[in-house]
């Protein structure tokens, strides 16, 4: 086996109700990028192989930022993948691998939306894309913003806004937002904080 070690879990079989084990045999590594490494596994499921595609991810940090007024920070960008401009929490992909997260989250604030914080605090953590990617984020919660400066990358164009959250909800509702890690962290933080949509 050529890349990774060979992995094996327990999946249930839907004819019997019983589990039955899935087996990686092997990992081709087919392309690098900045962020992303693309593999082919070879795997073994009820006894049938097949050829199942994976991307790996160093894993990100991302912030639910409330100002003194209660109005979130967002962040909107122009995103390829959909070659539209998206509205989002702030976040970015870790330093390094096995960088703490709320350090990422940290720096990710402030470089993206002038503002720091002296304390963040936990509020989730999401697997982006279960199916076929292994990118894991954590969302924090940063209030008492302080003032700082954007530290923008050279390719990056970011403009910062303020929403209020009702408004923000009403963008999921309707469809128009669509980010995953921003959904799920919206309505967490109205869950938890607001009271907005508890019972």
């Amino acid at each position: 086996m050529s890349d990774e070690k060979k992995g094996q879990t327990m999946t249930p079989n839907s004819a019997s109700g019983k589990t039955a084990p899935v087996e990686r045999l092997d990992r081709q590594l087919k392309y690098e990028g900045a962020i992303l490494k693309i593999y082919e596994d070879t795997v073994l499921v009820n006894g049938h192989e097949a050829k199942w595609d994976f991307i790996h991810h160093d894993g990100a940090a991302a912030v639910v930022a409330v100002t003194r007024e209660g109005k979130l920070l967002m962040v909107r960008q122009y995103r390829n993948a959909l070659d539209r401009y998206t509205l989002e929490i702030p976040a970015g992909k870790l330093d390094y691998p096995g960088e703490p997260k709320i350090e990422c989250a940290s720096r990710e604030l402030e470089e993206e939306t002038g503002y720091r914080c002296g304390k963040l605090e936990y509020l989730l953590s999401i697997n982006t894309t279960i199916a076929f990617c292994d990118e894991a984020l954590d969302v924090f919660l940063a209030r008492d913003l302080v003032p700082s400066a954007q530290h923008l990358d050279p390719e990056e164009e970011i403009s910062v806004e303020e929403w209020e959250l009702p408004d923000l909800l009403e963008l999921i509702y309707s469809g128009k937002m669509t980010d995953g890690k921003t959904v799920a962290a919206v309505m967490a933080y109205a869950c938890k904080y607001s009271g907005l949509l508890q019972a």
